[in-house]
């Protein structure tokens, strides 16, 4: 299923599902909106956007009912995750997916909710969006980069070859083309073998990994992890995005030792991730990755 396009002048829903909101990080919120309402937007909070009725989280039926609302919202047509965290897959049993096959829209996110993002487009087939959330994407000081590549996604529908702002380099050669699908590996992990996680057979594959404080064994153990339930013998490419860990390693070493054995291109940018500025990727179109070429084009649209 592919979503309307935005307009200008269109209602974008902010929707909380990982982790809280917290009352620093308000500032950050509120200039995120700023941000949708001066490119000419409005915007629409959802009711449980700042719970945290367990105290460490908003509740489970809190963040479906919430998700159920704005997809049912005929003036919503968009939705847009305020920020990640760490258990958005504690929605995922409560989701009516029903209600997203009869109400599609853009559903845009990064980090946490890639779990959203691939569930709802396994069970549904809609195509949802990777790319800036509200808060750390849209809400500190987002890069021309990032915005165009938002605009030309999502309200021209612009499609073809994928916009660069870094060097992008070929860690294995070699073209493929594949539905993706994909986003933050350790995520990902958490939605394997649930029953919500896409079938990877044929897809290519973008991944990217938060590093900033942290050593690569974290980045090891995950890639080892989606190697080990098979997902590396199942796709036809690779593409890694934006990764810094404090051991300063990097991704492309990383991976090609723990993948590098497998007949597929692998190809590395730093324009998704964490921390970086951010392509607007559609999970659920066919896309075409050469590695030789050190390109990525999508080749059908996303949004109508």
């Amino acid at each position: 299923m592919i979503p309307e396009r935005l307009r200008i002048g269109d209602t974008i829903g902010i929707v909380s599902p990982s982790n809280p909101v917290p009352s620093e990080r308000i500032p950050e919120f509120e200039k995120g909106v700023n941000f949708l309402e001066n490119e000419g937007f409005k915007v629409k909070l959802a009711k449980n956007v700042f719970a945290n009725s367990l105290g460490y989280s908003a509740s489970p039926q809190e963040k479906a009912s919430d998700i159920h609302e704005l997809f049912k919202d005929k003036q919503v047509k968009a939705i847009i995750c305020s920020k990640g965290g760490e258990n958005c897959n504690a929605v995922l049993s409560l989701v009516d997916f029903e209600i997203i096959k009869k109400n599609p829209k853009i559903f845009l996110g990064i980090s946490d909710p890639t779990i959203l993002l691939n569930a709802f487009f396994a069970k549904t087939e809609l195509v949802t969006f990777h790319g800036n959330d509200l808060m750390y994407g849209f809400g500190r000081n987002p890069t021309e980069y990032a915005v165009k590549e938002f605009k030309e996604r999502l309200v021209e529908g612009k499609i073809g070859f994928v916009n660069k702002n870094s060097e992008w380099i070929c860690i294995k050669e070699g073209k493929a083309e594949g539905i993706l699908v994909g986003g933050n590996v350790n995520c990902l992990n958490k939605i394997i073998g649930t029953g919500f996680e896409p079938d990877f057979k044929g897809k290519v594959l973008f991944l990217e990994s938060y590093g900033e404080g942290r050593p690569s064994t974290k980045l090891d153990a995950e890639l080892q992890q989606l190697k080990q339930r098979g997902v590396f013998e199942k796709i036809k490419g690779l593409w890694l995005g934006y990764y810094k860990p404090a051991d300063n390693f990097k991704i492309e070493e990383i991976a090609k030792r723990i993948v590098g054995e497998y007949d597929f291109p692998i190809l590395k940018c730093d324009d998704f991730g964490h921390n970086t500025p951010n392509t607007t990727i559609p999970i659920g179109v066919k896309a075409r990755i050469d590695a030789n070429e050190k390109t990525v084009e999508i080749l059908e649209k996303c949004v109508k």
